[in-house]
């Protein structure tokens, strides 16, 4: 046995035990892409296992992330922070090997993976953030950004929709440097691939625009080494190479979906490690394997990260705004001043906070050259194009506007690989009525603590004409449902400035910005530090507070006009605004006692959505105005007062609490 093949049998061997230690996993892509992975790690991928955030380290998706285990026996060997004992804890409660990778927990995970069919557009992203940062910031001999992108996916992604979203993408755009292979083992969770997937996968890669390569043994690394270096001569292109496999090789059950997910046993699994030849006990690893890995991937990754800095500090003497601008990116130092931007508004203006938000966008674009804008092919309606930034094309890879296509869900997975990238802040916009398209990867953002922008637009039954389909109805309380992503509904110019900063500098929060199509008053003379705590009061009750109305977005303006009639008839009413139910729920106790008094129960909210999560802040004697049944189609001034967005209605339904 040579030494690749030591080796292999003992990635193998280690996956196999940590799976039947923990008496569950998924052993099948393991057992069939062990030879794959581990020609990619020892002789082509630079990382450096001392420093596993290394700018300019390629990058490495498992798109199939239930092959944990083939990961972290790689990552282990690779010389991260992950030991034996790590292993050991595979699939266990606060162990750094959790079932399928995460990025944050893991040393050397460069994302969390999972869900089939998002590997490949985050991958995407990343290939994206290469390309933009490496044509704005590399000089003659000093490619400071020059990396590829690594993709391993199974025949799962292949079936998953968003995957041909982003294939069909990454070709158009001519991403060359990202490479997928893909193990093609033709077996799923449910039995052979041919239960339902007959394709032709090379044809349909090579008609968008991709380099597509067969390797005929999955186990051949001599002919997926050539196929990974003949990934990567071509730059214009991107590569996929179909890896064709067995499923749990070695196994007595290979070739079945009996391998898929579950652990083989003791027995099984020492019938597949005396195969391999492999005669060590469990979570042994030879010193052979560790030298394999020591002078190939280890070696390879500090030397090239050595070359890194010496170019890095040769850059820094020769270019050295370009450098610190860099710099700064690479750190995340990313900032937002708007108070010239505020000056344009006062009491009497009024306009749609979809148009706010494009100047809001523009400003950050001037005071941040590396944050880049795109949109869902909505850029005329979601307004998010970066005035004067171009279009990023293969003839412009320095364009700032980002044209996703119809692609909602690929756009937010893509946002999410860009942001995992670093080095770039980034939006993408859609119409909220489609944010159900792009909720899983959102999911992931927030998984991720990804500070991923999304500005929605179309917020309402306000849309009008377009009727129920393009009308939001549910989504606000989808958006909301997710742990840690803000959902930010401004009122007007003042608030949606101070949206725009507060989720351009978040750190660790996705935002989902929703925006009005139809104009609005700016009314509510809020400041960055009202807006900040989620919910303030807009307008101050007049003697005892006997009320409080509480409103998001245009509804605040109506809700003010409500309390010019109920004043009439001696009422007085507290008016809140609530940007974002999330950041008011950080709040302290006193500071949510001043907005919202306990004893003070006649609560009514009002916002053109379904009710559901109004219960909190209403409580059992409040109500809700609200829509909670799918809109209409009809001018706007027509919807709008039609579902009782009045100053009438509201007023009306204030009066039937007493």
């Amino acid at each position: 046995m040579n030494s690749s093949e030591l080796s292999i049998a003992a990635i193998r061997s280690l996956g196999i035990d940590m799976i039947n230690k923990a008496n569950s996993g998924h052993p099948g892509m393991l057992l069939s892409s062990a030879p794959a992975l581990y020609t990619l790690f020892t002789k082509h991928i630079n990382i450096d296992s001392s420093d596993s955030k290394w700018f300019n380290r390629d990058r490495f998706v498992l798109a199939s992330g239930h092959a944990s285990s083939l990961l972290y026996s790689i990552l282990h060997l690779s010389g991260f922070d992950l030991t034996i004992e790590d292993c050991k804890e595979f699939r266990q409660w606060d162990s750094r090997t959790p079932g399928h990778p995460e990025y944050g927990v893991t040393d050397g995970v460069d994302a969390s993976s999972g869900p089939l069919g998002q590997g490949i557009p985050t991958a995407l992203g990343m290939a994206l953030a290469e390309k933009y940062l490496s044509e704005k910031f590399n000089k003659k001999d000093l490619d400071i950004v020059n990396h590829y992108t690594y993709v391993l996916c199974g025949d799962g992604d292949m079936e998953e929709g968003v995957t041909q979203e982003a294939a069909s993408l990454a070709g158009h755009l001519s991403l060359g440097k990202l490479i997928v292979l893909y193990d093609a083992n033709e077996v799923t969770l449910d039995g052979p691939l041919s239960l339902a997937f007959s394709e032709d996968v090379k044809q349909r890669f090579e008609a968008l625009c991709w380099q597509v390569i067969d390797v005929a043994d999955g186990n051949d690394i001599d002919a997926i080494n050539k196929a990974i270096k003949r990934a990567k001569r071509d730059t214009t292109k991107p590569s996929l190479i179909i890896m064709h496999s067995i499923i749990g090789y070695g196994s007595k059950k290979q070739g079945t979906n009996a391998t898929h997910g579950a652990p083989l046993g003791a027995e099984d699994g020492q019938h597949a490690k005396d195969l391999y030849g492999y005669h060590y006990p469990e979570f042994t690893i030879p010193e052979e394997v560790y030298e394999d890995f020591e002078r190939s991937t280890i070696k390879r990754g500090l030397r090239e990260h050595k070359k890194w800095h010496k170019l890095l500090d040769l850059y820094a003497q020769s270019y050295p705004e370009d450098y610190n601008l860099f710099n700064n990116a690479v750190n995340n130092e990313y900032s937002f001043d708007y108070d010239d931007l505020l000056k344009e508004y006062d009491h009497t203006s009024k306009e749609a906070t979809r148009d706010t938000s494009l100047k809001c966008i523009n400003l950050i674009a001037k005071q941040n050259p590396t944050y880049l804008s795109g949109t869902a092919d909505l850029a005329s309606s979601t307004k998010t194009y970066i005035k004067d930034g171009g279009r990023f094309s293969p003839e412009n890879y320095i364009g700032r506007n980002i044209y996703f296509g119809i692609r909602e869900f690929a756009m937010t997975a893509m946002l999410n690989g860009m942001t995992l990238h670093g080095g770039i802040r980034v939006s993408g916009g859609g119409f909220l009525a489609f944010s159900d398209y792009l909720k899983p990867a959102l999911r992931m953002s927030a998984l991720q603590n990804l500070p991923i922008i999304l500005p929605l637009s179309h917020d309402s039954i306000a849309v009008g004409e377009d009727g129920p389909t393009h009308q939001p109805i549910e989504q606000f309380a989808m958006l909301r449902s997710i742990p840690n992503v803000n959902v930010m509904r401004p009122a007007d110019a003042n608030e949606m400035c101070a949206c725009w900063k507060l989720a351009f500098e978040s750190k660790k929060t996705p935002t989902t910005l929703i925006l009005s199509r139809q104009a609005l008053s700016n009314k509510s003379g809020a400041t960055y530090e009202d807006v900040s705590h989620g919910a303030y009061i807009v307008s101050k009750e007049e003697g005892n507070l006997e009320g409080i109305i509480i409103a998001t977005g245009s509804e605040v303006s109506i809700s003010l006009e409500a309390k010019e009639l109920l004043k009439e008839k001696g009422k007085n009413i507290r008016i809140v605004s609530m940007p974002c139910m999330e950041l008011f729920d950080l709040q302290s106790n006193e500071y949510k006692q001043y907005i919202l008094p306990s004893n003070c129960r006649r609560r009514l909210s009002v916002e053109m959505a379904a009710n559901f999560g109004w219960g909190k802040y209403v409580g059992l004697d409040g109500k809700s105005i609200s829509v909670d049944s799918f809109g209409a189609s009809a001018p706007a001034n027509v919807v709008i007062p039609a579902f009782g967005f009045t100053a009438e209605n509201i007023a009306k339904t204030y009066l039937e609490m007493e």
